[in-house]
């Protein structure tokens, strides 16, 4: 393709495109701009599929859970109309603040569809939740049986790992409940947790009703199917070793595919061009940094603060970030030595060497960015926000930490993440 392909003016207009496109910063809610995680939506839709069946998603935070959920519906075709009402639980809610709010949105869906639901010649779906103040599980089991005469009701209730445990106790109650009467209706709770005991305690109770769904980091190939589904509806294209360069510093996280996929569309469209090389990532990079959360630069900057000009802590940081991980995201010392000793050039740095500094990094005065587990002399770690490691090596890369060889090993250590579509 000819690299001067476009006139400064559709380049201009190309350039604002990208960013409805590339939305690092929102979840998808468009099915056109979703990629990958077939496995995940099929063990969702399976679930919906089956009278008496519920679902719970979860994962890190940032690994798409939540533009899943806004784009399940497209995946469910025949029988009655779908209607999928999806809220952010809170600290503040209770089973009733949080079911009001799912019928409040109800009423949302239907007034945009014109479906002209009035069950019982009422004209509001939360009147179906009775009048009283309290709302209990057979209150919702009912409302949600008439509904489901005529419609096929998913209620999507995300961030649900913020509801206290009274809260989740009742929605436990709930899906019982619903799943001992068939009713045609699917619970999808999504929460950020490592198991489901984390998002729900009373799950042992409920498990025959419950189809577990654990939403790992993306595969290579997902991540770069955001980038190539998103500028095929640009017109654009990418060089192979581009595209592999922003599926490595992604980290599987699609926040940094798209944020990453939307500066580097911008860096070649400068130049009129539609196609993106490696160079153009490699100059993206430095403009994601700056784009970056700014909880997440702020968090780098408190970790790695020192008066010392030779303090090790951000040497220490990136091999962090470089270092093999477990499928949960931690890692121990001893898997730190060999990058820190590859950042250095220093061969003899060993494990007493950077030890206090991964302990201050799970302390109070350097934000807590790494997660501390374990006992003395067997502590593992992994950095509390997931969004930090991605932002870590690609800083280290713009300073010139990362070699190729580096990159290289990188590309083998992503592994843990980049599992194959029989494991996820």
């Amino acid at each position: 393709m000819n690299k001067a392909a476009v006139t400064p003016e559709r380049a201009f207009d190309l350039g604002l495109q990208a960013g409805a496109v590339f939305t690092p910063n929102a979840p998808i809610d468009e099915l056109s701009l979703f990629a990958g995680r077939m496995p995940q939506i099929q063990r969702v839709v399976d679930a919906i599929n089956q009278k008496g069946q519920h679902a719970i998603l979860f994962g890190e935070r940032g690994v798409g859970k939540t533009s899943l959920a806004n784009v399940l519906r497209s995946f469910v075709s025949g029988g009655p109309q779908v209607i999928a009402p999806r809220i952010n639980c809170d600290t503040t809610d209770t089973f009733t603040s949080a079911w009001r709010k799912v019928f409040s949105e109800i009423d949302m869906v239907q007034a945009v569809s014109g479906a002209g639901f009035a069950p019982q010649s009422r004209d509001k779906a939360i009147d179906l939740l009775g009048d009283g103040e309290a709302i209990s599980p057979d209150d919702v089991r009912r409302a949600l049986t008439i509904m489901a005469k005529d419609l096929l009701p998913i209620v999507i209730l995300d961030e649900f790992d913020r509801l206290d445990q009274v809260t989740k106790r009742a929605f436990a109650d709930t899906i019982k409940t619903l799943s001992d009467h068939a009713v045609g209706a699917t619970v999808i709770m999504v929460g950020v947790a490592d198991s489901v005991d984390e998002i729900i305690a009373e799950h042992q109770s409920i498990s025959r009703a419950l189809r577990e769904v654990r939403m790992p980091r993306m595969h290579v190939n997902e991540v770069q199917k955001i980038i190539t589904t998103g500028l095929e509806k640009l017109g654009m294209q990418i060089d192979p070793a581009a595209l592999e360069r922003i599926a490595l510093f992604s980290q599987g996280l699609p926040h940094y595919a798209h944020l990453l996929g939307l500066h580097s569309a911008r860096v070649a469209l400068t130049s009129y061009s539609l196609m993106i090389p490696l160079e153009a990532v490699e100059a993206a990079i430095k403009t994601a940094l700056k784009d970056a959360n700014q909880s997440v630069s702020n968090a780098v900057h408190q970790a790695t603060q020192s008066p010392r000009k030779d303090s090790l802590f951000a040497d220490v940081l990136l091999s962090c970030a470089l270092a093999p991980q477990d499928p949960l995201g931690f890692f121990a010392a001893v898997d730190v030595r060999q990058p820190m000793r590859e950042i250095t050039g220093r061969q003899d740095y060993d494990i007493g060497n950077f030890a206090q500094h991964l302990h201050e990094f799970s302390e109070k005065k350097r934000g807590n960015i790494l997660e501390k587990r374990g006992v003395k002399h067997s502590f593992i770690f992994r950095f509390t926000n997931p969004l930090v490691q991605p932002y870590v090596i690609m800083q280290g890369f713009v300073k010139g930490k990362l070699s190729q060889e580096i990159l290289d090993k990188l590309k083998q250590t992503t592994g843990r993440y980049f599992q194959s579509d029989l494991d996820l």
